[in-house]
């Protein structure tokens, strides 16, 4: 019957269908492309410059993580104590730079929402330091220095 009474067969091919799923698929990334892009923490390498000037000890704000728990300032405080100290040290110093160091054996977890509660107390900056590591650094010194 497809061919009988002079009609021709459809030899094109057509295209609507696959416009169709093209714009659907750019419809489906336009929507998901937001909850792809969630925020974040934004980590800034250092770079070793002169200092611009020195804070007091009084406007410093540092943490220290260990095993056996926080430290602000040198001085032991509890997770849930750290909010309500964080946000007053904060409000005193200038730039709002929290300093963390942690030591190997700390959870990730606990680092984590030791950064959250430091961003939700007020800090502007973190900076997340590393105890220097023994022999490495006297290692290279020794080495530049048999150059000379």
């Amino acid at each position: 019957m497809g061919m009988a009474g002079g009609e021709e067969a459809i030899t094109e091919i057509n295209v609507t269908p696959l416009v169709d799923v093209c714009l659907v698929l750019v419809i489906i990334f336009m929507v998901t492309a937001p909850m792809i892009m969630q925020a974040g923490i934004i980590v800034a390498s250092s770079r070793v410059d002169a200092a611009e000037g020195q804070v007091s000890q009084k406007e410093s704000v540092s943490l220290r993580l260990t095993a056996k728990g926080i430290y602000l300032n040198n001085k032991p405080v509890t997770l849930e104590s750290l909010p309500a100290l964080l946000t007053a040290k904060l409000k005193v110093n200038k730039k709002k730079v929290v300093t963390i160091t942690s030591d190997e054996d700390v959870k990730h977890g606990v680092m984590v929402e030791v950064l959250d509660i430091s961003k939700q107390s007020g800090a502007e900056g973190l900076s997340i330091m590393r105890p220097p590591v023994k022999g490495k650094l006297d290692k290279k010194r020794r080495k530049k220095g048999r150059r000379r």
